[in-house]
């Protein structure tokens, strides 16, 4: 029986992709947030884990003790608005996270939860996945994150500070990960721009994190071993870094 890990299981992604593998048959569900979702399903099992506490991912492993897990989604994260313009500037994403508007503790605590954090979980779970026979990790990560992507004239390019930084460090910590655990695939995912409680609000053009997993479930399903170390983005194509 397969088992599927997913962080930022209370919302979003998350939720939606505990939803779509706990209905496939023979599999259980691990479901961690920071705080335990509840489940009337007797194949998903659900754990409060804070991934920037070191302390509340030790109990976790601890608890789930030798289990083998055979795939992870981390989606666990946050976007790094400056916190009290969102309620000032609500509906208006760019004005809460300019050159002028960013500051140091909303760009501390994004990179504590987007990049060190998955650094802090997945590290804590090889051997957990290393128990399984071909153990694969997806990370949902943002085309945001892509040096590459982020250039002048580009009309989606600039700004965004905290999100940006930290998913290009979340990149750089999967990247090392590919070369210091082979055995291990690593893929990185853009999920497309999600409706999700990253944002207080829905931004334009989001679609549903429903839409988004399920394009992605059998695109997560055929990467391999040849995939690992790659970014693509909700359709399968490549994603420059």
């Amino acid at each position: 029986m397969p088992a599927i890990l997913v962080s930022g299981a209370a919302n979003g992604l998350g939720a939606a992709f505990v939803e779509a593998y706990r209905r496939q048959p023979n599999t259980t569900v691990l479901a961690i947030d920071r705080e335990a979702i509840t489940s009337n399903h007797d194949n998903v099992r659900s754990w409060a884990v804070d991934v920037t506490d070191e302390a509340s991912i030790d109990a976790f492993v601890e608890d789930i003790n030798q289990l083998a897990i055979d795939l992870v989604i981390q989606s666990a994260g946050i976007r790094g608005l400056v916190p009290h313009l969102e309620d000032q500037k609500r509906g208006d994403v760019d004005a809460c996270e300019t050159l002028e508007a960013m500051d140091f503790a909303t760009m501390n605590r994004t990179y504590q939860i987007n990049a060190a954090g998955t650094f802090l979980l997945l590290r804590a779970i090889l051997p957990n996945l290393h128990k399984a026979q071909d153990p694969k990790v997806v990370i949902m990560s943002s085309r945001m994150g892509s040096l590459a992507n982020n250039f002048p004239g580009n009309r989606s390019a600039g700004s965004a500070y905290a999100y940006r930084a930290s998913k290009a460090a979340l990149n750089a910590i999967i990247r090392s990960f590919v070369v210091d655990v082979p055995e291990v695939n690593f893929v990185v995912c853009h999920p497309g721009r999600v409706e999700t409680k990253l944002v207080k609000w829905k931004e334009e053009g989001a679609i549903s994190a429903e839409e988004s997993v399920e394009g992605l479930l059998p695109l997560i399903a055929r990467w391999g071993k040849e995939d690992s170390g790659e970014f693509y983005d909700r359709f399968g194509e490549t994603i420059p870094w």
